[in-house]
């Protein structure tokens, strides 16, 4: 039996947060407007078709809420979203250090390559 001898929940970085609430807000101020018109216009399918970005939004916030990692005797495990876990075996991990990261070497947060080759799967830049 694999016994976990690790586990660790990271949350998405304070930065993705307020981008998402920015973006969010955003969405929801459109939708309030259009079901502000829709009712003037008698239109309420309109309200329902510009209401899906913002579900859509929320969707992916609470997917790519952070990284589950996990740690066996035989396996480490990653878990980032509903759709992506993958699976490392023990004897196949080369090496392994920390490493700051940076916007301008992973060109972003989710999982990433870097321009060194390397694998990263961040919630936030910096060294979190």
């Amino acid at each position: 039996m694999n016994g976990i001898l690790y586990s660790e929940w990271v949350p998405v970085g304070k930065f993705v947060k307020i981008i998402a609430g920015f973006v969010s807000l955003l969405a929801l101020f459109a939708l309030v407007i259009t079901i502000w018109v829709s009712i003037f216009v008698q239109n309420p399918s309109l309200t329902a078709i510009m209401a899906i970005p913002l579900i859509f939004l929320l969707i992916l916030y609470r997917n790519y809420r952070g990284l589950q990692i996990r740690i066996t005797t035989n396996e480490l495990v990653i878990h980032y979203s509903l759709l992506n876990r993958k699976r490392i075996q023990m004897s196949n991990i080369v090496s392994c250090e920390p490493t700051k990261a940076s916007f301008g070497k992973y060109m972003g947060v989710g999982i990433r390559c870097g321009t060194d080759r390397s694998l990263a799967y961040t919630t936030s830049f910096g060294n979190q």
